[in-house]
């Protein structure tokens, strides 16, 4: 399948629950899932030596308001290359993030992907209160983290697990500008000694009837993150 294909199949997963996202990732070869309902994460550990965490998360703002839509139907749209729900709602945040980790998967770096992160990172918080051997894995073996969950075209936001340095070489690379450190997201949760960023994955209007995703920019994102993540050397950055 290429690429919009595989974002399409993402997309397409039932709004209401995160099950159909996370038995798709239980497929991968040795992952580790833990927990229950938001509660819950899924973890595969890169091969390589030098790799990084790679973060996304499996459930919608829909979660928790499926009630508005459980009588519509999910019907896709693709006009000009903006995708759409017909009947509003779409899910790119942050289904449209699970796909590029999909895509991403066979590059030897880990996977991450929680639940509950719109409800106040609770998968996340759950990790790294109740999974020590994790939280140190993730803390102690990546070079650093990058998360794929953040709107518009071409943002990235470091919040408060960035540091200067970080942010100058996430620049270099990515060509992407951060407008603020405003706000939190799971990587501000999961890092505790590495550094992390959230980088725009083509969505507008999230949480809202009218949400919509661009694919260029999607597909751009995923681009820089092939050629980033195919680095033999890539650096780390701790706090």
């Amino acid at each position: 399948m290429n690429d919009t294909a595989i974002l399409l199949e993402f997309l397409k997963m039932p709004l209401g629950s995160s099950d159909e996202v996370f038995e798709k990732f239980t497929t991968i070869p040795e992952v580790i899932h833990r927990g229950s309902e938001i509660e819950r994460f899924l973890y595969a550990r890169g091969k390589r030596a030098n790799k990084v965490l790679l973060v996304a998360h499996a459930d919608t703002y829909w979660d928790q308001h499926y009630s508005k839509k459980s009588n519509q139907p999910f019907v896709l749209s693709d006009i000009n290359g903006i995708i759409r729900n017909v009947n509003g709602g779409l899910g790119a945040d942050d289904r449209a993030g699970c796909a590029i980790l999909w895509l991403l998967k066979d590059m030897g770096h880990s996977i991450l992907i929680t639940d509950g992160e719109e409800g106040g990172k609770c998968g996340s918080n759950w990790l790294m209160n109740e999974n020590q051997d994790i939280a140190d894995e993730i803390n102690n073996n990546h070079q650093f983290v990058i998360q794929l969950d953040r709107k518009n075209g071409k943002d990235f936001k470091c919040y408060s697990v960035g540091t200067d340095e970080f942010r100058k070489y996430v620049i270099q690379v990515t060509g992407y500008s951060e407008p603020d450190r405003d706000a939190s997201t799971d990587i501000v949760t999961l890092c505790r000694r590495i550094t992390g960023v959230n980088l725009s994955i083509g969505y507008r209007n999230e949480h809202s009837e009218d949400e919509k995703l661009i694919l260029h920019e999607w597909q751009h994102t995923l681009n820089v993150c092939r050629k980033w993540l195919h680095e033999d050397e890539l650096p780390n950055f701790n706090f």
